[in-house]
């Protein structure tokens, strides 16, 4: 089937900007493969073969997660239907009405409601992302994509559906929506295979690793509710019950993993090298701090170019390629084949700041670029820059002063989703 005639979200494979989708959940464990060579060994070549044995790996992790553990190459959705429980973490981000409307649905087309919710969420955040293309009637996004389950005017033409039975099919109404997503899902192979239908909603692997982690999060008996606010019980390497937190961070890297409530990452006490992680934020935002974690210890230098991993000094350029990669949010290829500096990321991404994460990006007096990442900025830039425990190191440190420099004009960007 053609891109044209299916699905395209807020978040394509590819931006007219070049900007590179959003990846989280199960590409998390590619990202931390590749994420430290040793010094020589990162060559795109070795990347490249790695990167494709976990693509593949990835795949069977997703299935046999569908398939109860069970192996097989398609997904049955026998053990994922309509009635399953419905985690704390959905009760909290899932408005009601959609939460109704996302298990209807399920009912009628015989799904798993809790990916038909992994797709509202990775699309349009359950109707609280300010895209205009997701709530206004008539707005629809560059690739011509509207409505909260983010439906092109073709493929609404065929799959669209009145949800109550009693008017026109209107794709920026929630209920409407969800019911005309569960009728693709159907079309295209659910539940019967689950991975085939995601993926001709939208033709990408990062879409479906993260449309599945969502909802696997969001199925399931409740969650207890979140009691820490960071230090003690729920701020060690495995999260101490925190809900959203990615544990499975702490065996991905050598740096200390440490999670807190909410979505402000903040230094940790006595430690400016290492940034607590929200447990409140994606999957790939908390993938971005431990990014920042790993890149602490390096002085500043061009050493990080065309591949910024395994490198013995980084740049600002090279610190975000970096963290844009191990978060999965732009592929090792794309940045080999680039390199992009500062300047580049003027124009990179949506315009504007992020919920989540922000590049300030200039080309003059001097090009330079630099990150924030739940609250805390990430920079390379220190001297007049910053007041915290860094501020006379030079390298990519996390940076507190509490306001943007001003030393240039900067070009506001954020990374599509984000």
């Amino acid at each position: 089937m053609s891109t044209e005639s299916v699905t395209i979200g807020t978040r394509p494979p590819r931006t007219e900007s070049g900007a590179t989708a959003v990846s989280t959940g199960s590409a998390v464990a590619a990202r931390a493969v590749l994420s430290r060579w040793p010094l020589g060994l990162a060559g795109a070549g070795v990347a490249a073969a790695v990167m494709a044995m976990f693509v593949l790996l990835m795949g069977v992790a997703a299935l046999t997660a569908i398939n109860g553990g069970q192996g097989g190459s398609s997904a049955s959705g026998a053990d994922s239907g309509p009635d399953d429980g419905v985690s704390a973490l959905a009760l909290r981000e899932i408005p009601p009405e959609y939460l109704r409307d996302y298990q209807a649905a399920a009912t009628r087309y015989g799904l798993d409601w809790a990916i038909l919710a992994g797709i509202g969420k990775v699309e349009c955040d359950h109707g609280h992302d300010p895209d205009p293309s997701c709530t206004h009637e008539g707005s629809v996004n560059s690739a011509g994509a509207g409505g909260p389950m983010q439906f092109l005017a073709s493929t609404w033409a065929t799959y669209g559906v009145s949800a109550g039975g009693d008017g026109t099919p209107d794709r920026w109404k929630a209920a409407d929506a969800i019911f005309g997503a569960a009728n693709y899902l159907k079309a295209s192979g659910a539940p019967g295979n689950y991975r085939k239908a995601i993926y001709a909603y939208n033709h990408a692997e990062w879409y479906v690793a993260e449309v599945e982690s969502w909802a696997a999060r969001y199925r399931g008996p409740p969650t207890p509710p979140v009691s820490s606010t960071g230090g003690g019980e729920g701020s060690g390497a495995e999260g101490g019950g925190l809900v959203g937190a990615d544990t499975r961070l702490a065996s991905e890297t050598a740096t200390p993993v440490r999670f807190i409530a909410g979505e402000q990452a903040v230094l940790s006490p006595g430690d400016g090298h290492v940034a607590m992680i929200p447990a409140g934020v994606p999957a790939t935002v908390q993938a971005m701090v431990v990014a920042g974690n790993e890149l602490q210890e390096l002085p500043y230098g061009p050493g990080g170019h065309p591949d910024p991993l395994g490198a013995s000094e980084e740049d600002c350029s090279s610190t975000v390629n970096y963290v844009l990669y191990r978060s999965g949010v732009r592929p090792l290829s794309e940045i080999l084949a680039e390199n992009p500096l500062a300047q580049d990321y003027v124009d990179w991404g949506d315009p504007g700041p992020g919920r989540w994460v922000t590049i300030y990006a200039t080309d003059m007096p001097t090009p330079h670029v630099f990150i924030v990442i739940a609250g805390l900025r990430l920079d390379t830039s220190h001297n007049g820059t910053d007041e915290g425990p860094n501020r006379d190191e030079d390298g990519p440190r996390w940076r507190i002063l509490p306001y943007i420099p001003t030393w240039a004009h900067w070009s506001v960007r954020h990374p599509p989703g984000l």
